[in-house]
């Protein structure tokens, strides 16, 4: 996934939790996993969390980069993440089903605009 996200021009993909990410960042965390979602333990969803980090919150620019990342359109996350479906051959599919959490974030003692995207991969 973050491989998808790398598509992204300007964000630095993270698919581990870094100490201390480069901006403007996406980083993806495994948030849950449903097992058994279908009979005979053919499909698992995992349910992750992107965290896009962009811009001291006082920017005009961080709000425009933060709203063609939230779009449905080309370059918005929602068009990178599905770009591949199958993540090279991992799974069955993969749906950003919402953004949350449009808000600001203060790590160190700068403030910055970050959003979480829901995403669910069903797998074997």
């Amino acid at each position: 996934m973050a491989e998808n996200l790398g598509t992204i021009s300007g964000i630095r993909t993270y698919a581990d939790i870094p100490d201390s990410p480069a901006m403007p960042a996406a980083v993806v965390q495994l948030a849950s996993v449903d097992y058994d979602a279908s009979f005979g333990q053919g499909l698992t969803n995992y349910n992750f969390v992107i965290t896009v980090i962009f811009g001291r919150i006082a920017t005009s620019s961080a709000q425009r980069n933060m709203d063609a990342l939230i779009s449905t359109g080309s370059g918005s996350l929602k068009s990178a993440v599905e770009s591949d479906r199958t993540l090279d051959g991992s799974a069955y599919d993969v749906r950003v089903e919402e953004m949350t959490n449009l808000t600001s974030v203060t790590i160190g003692d700068i403030t910055y605009l970050s959003a979480d995207f829901a995403v669910s991969v069903f797998a074997q």
